[in-house]
C-alpha cells in the first residue's frame, strides 16, 4: 500500500497529489502511522454510532409521548361526548313526570349514546338466529330449542359491540343444541 492510499487523520495534511518517491529509508515524521489512522477512524465511527443511538432514543421517547398524548386526547373527547347523556340521565332520575315521560327521556338518551358510538365506528350486534362463533359470542348455555338448528344462537341476553374488526365486548347468548335421545325436546310426545 502506498502512502497516498492510506487514510489521512484529521490533524494531518497532504502537501502534494504526486506519489511520494519510494526509498529504502523512511522518514518517521513524514510517514502516516496506519494504526493511529485506524484508531482515529474507529473513534470517529464510535462517536457517530453514539450520536445515532442518542438520536434514536430521543425519537422513540418523542413518539411514545405523542402516542400517549393522542390516546389521552381521544379518551377526553369520548368522555366529553358522553357528558350530555350523563346529564340527561341525571335529569331523568330527578324528574317528577309520569313513567311514560321518563321513559321517553331515557329513550332519547339511549339514542344519543348509540349515535355517538356509531359516529366513532362502534356497532352493536344482536346475533340472534346466527351461527355461534366463539370468537365473537360468549355462550351462557347450550339447550335444546325446538325449531332452531343445532349451533344457532337462540337468545341474545346482552348485545356485543364491535369497532371495525375489533371485538369490544362479546354478545352473551344461549345456543341451540340438538335434542338427544336421553332428553327429548318439548315438541316430541313422550310415550308411556
Amino acid at each position: 500500500m502506498s502512502a497516498s492510499n492510506l487514510p489521512v487523520a484529521s490533524d494531518e495534511t497532504v502537501t502534494s497529489d504526486a506519489p511520494a518517491p519510494e526509498s529504502s529509508a523512511v522518514d518517521p515524521g513524514a510517514a502516516v502511522d496506519p494504526v493511529a489512522a485506524l484508531e482515529q477512524e474507529i473513534a470517529t465511527l464510535k462517536d457517530h454510532l453514539l450520536r445515532h443511538r442518542a438520536d434514536f432514543a430521543n425519537f422513540k421517547r418523542r413518539v411514545e409521548r405523542e402516542q400517549q398524548s393522542a390516546g389521552q386526547a381521544e379518551v377526553a373527547q369520548l368522555l366529553s361526548d358522553l357528558l350530555p347523556s350523563l346529564d340527561a340521565l341525571e335529569k331523568a332520575l330527578a324528574a317528577r313526570g309520569s313513567a311514560d315521560e321518563i321513559r321517553a327521556g331515557v329513550e332519547i338518551t339511549l339514542k344519543d349514546i348509540s349515535t355517538m358510538l356509531a359516529n366513532r365506528g362502534v356497532k352493536a350486534e344482536d346475533p340472534t338466529g346466527e351461527k355461534f362463533d366463539p370468537l365473537r359470542h360468549q355462550a351462557l348455555s347450550y339447550e335444546p330449542v325446538p325449531g332452531v338448528q343445532d349451533g344457532t344462537i337462540a337468545t341474545c341476553y346482552r348485545k356485543g359491540y364491535i369497532m371495525g374488526d375489533r371485538l369490544i365486548r362479546p354478545a352473551l347468548v344461549r345456543v341451540a343444541q340438538a335434542a338427544t335421545e336421553d332428553a327429548p325436546s318439548g315438541s316430541e310426545p313422550v310415550s308411556h
